[in-house]
């Protein structure tokens, strides 16, 4: 078989949580910062639970949760509105980028992506960030060895996650279809129904991204029985959106890739 038979076309990853940031710890901890200059404590869980979806949609879903929004009255004296919103995404592009040392590669992505590569397969990429947060991430990203050919980011199409829009932009920039025989990998449900959408297959990460919501060390830290615990209800919520197949972490791709194209070759 030469490498450009391989049944699998592209990969379409997405950022924090999946190929950087373990634990994907820079978006929460901007999303705290800036709502605690606005006198709103913001508790993880709150700030993690639209995770996935364009900033600004994430701060609007935020927003329109009465606990939340009933905090906010009561700080600010007003419900929060669409300018609220606005002043805030205004405050946390800045914050998001000055986390950009959170821009370390998840263990194994530079080895996956090289693996892939070298079957012939195209690396692109979507995220929740925009263009100008990822102005730092790329370069940094690219000296510790991943640089994905295409990168779709929040704002550059119609409509954000769950929309497969992103996914389709960028097996449009790949030249990559059909859609059925590329890949989409997320650690969000927001972004495993937009590969579903996009006609893709899907494989979530259940411990290096949102839902287990850890640093590297102290997910290695925890007692047996509680990673465990903690990686299956991480895991349950990518199944329950779908996901064909659920990892812990990119480092455990390839295999999965394997069994994708002898499916693909089996018809």
């Amino acid at each position: 078989m030469t490498v450009s038979a391989f049944p699998i076309k592209a990969v379409v990853f997405d950022w924090a949580g999946t190929m950087i940031d373990f634990g994907c710890m820079a978006p929460v901890e901007a999303l705290i910062s800036v709502f605690a200059r606005e006198g709103i404590a913001l508790t993880d869980a709150e700030a993690r639970a639209d995770m996935g979806k364009a900033k600004l949609d994430h701060l609007r879903a935020i927003l329109t949760r009465r606990e939340l929004a009933a905090r906010w009255q009561a700080a600010r004296g007003s419900l929060p509105d669409e300018g609220d919103v606005q002043a805030l995404y205004a405050r946390l592009e800045p914050a998001m980028q000055a986390a950009a040392a959170s821009a370390t590669l998840i263990p194994g992505a530079a080895e996956t992506a090289k693996a892939l590569r070298q079957l012939g397969i195209r690396i692109g990429s979507g995220t929740g960030y925009t263009r100008e947060m990822m102005a730092p991430i790329l370069p940094l990203a690219a000296a510790q060895g991943y640089a994905p050919e295409a990168v779709i980011c929040a704002g550059e199409t119609p409509s954000g996650r769950p929309a497969p829009l992103m996914t389709w932009a960028a097996l449009i920039a790949l030249d990559a279809w059909p859609a059925r025989r590329c890949i989409k990998v997320d650690d969000a449900p927001v972004g495993i129904i937009e590969g579903r959408e996009a006609g893709c297959w899907t494989v979530g990460l259940a411990a290096s991204g949102n839902g287990m919501g850890l640093t590297l060390a102290d997910y290695r830290a925890l007692p047996d029985s509680e990673r465990h615990a903690r990686r299956e209800a991480s895991a349950r919520l990518l199944r329950d959106a779908g996901a064909d197949y659920v990892i812990d972490d990119v480092s455990q791709l390839m295999p999965v890739v394997h069994e994708i194209a002898a499916r693909l070759r089996e018809g």
